[in-house]
């Protein structure tokens, strides 16, 4: 019976081939397991990057005041993108 600390996940194919690669002798890691953690916290690595980024493009405008704001409708979003 699986532990509920314990995430159980099969891989066949071309996704089992790749896991094989990168453990062993000629891999980086150990066992898959050890490589499916790293994958995990790669991608939490990520994801806050990139709301770090987001966030950094956006707190320009969030500190702008009202008046550097200008209202354009639909169509001058259309037609601006149409001309790119």
């Amino acid at each position: 019976m699986a532990s509920e600390n314990s995430i159980h996940v099969r891989v066949s194919g071309q996704l089992q081939a790749h896991i094989q690669r990168q453990i062993g002798e000629n891999g980086l890691y150990e066992n898959a397991s050890e490589y499916i953690r790293a994958l995990i916290r790669r991608d939490l690595e990520t994801r806050a990057e990139a709301w770090e980024w987001l966030r950094d493009e956006l707190e320009p405008a969030l500190r702008a005041d009202e008046s550097e704001f200008v209202a354009v409708s639909a169509e001058d979003v259309i037609r601006r993108n149409q001309s790119r």
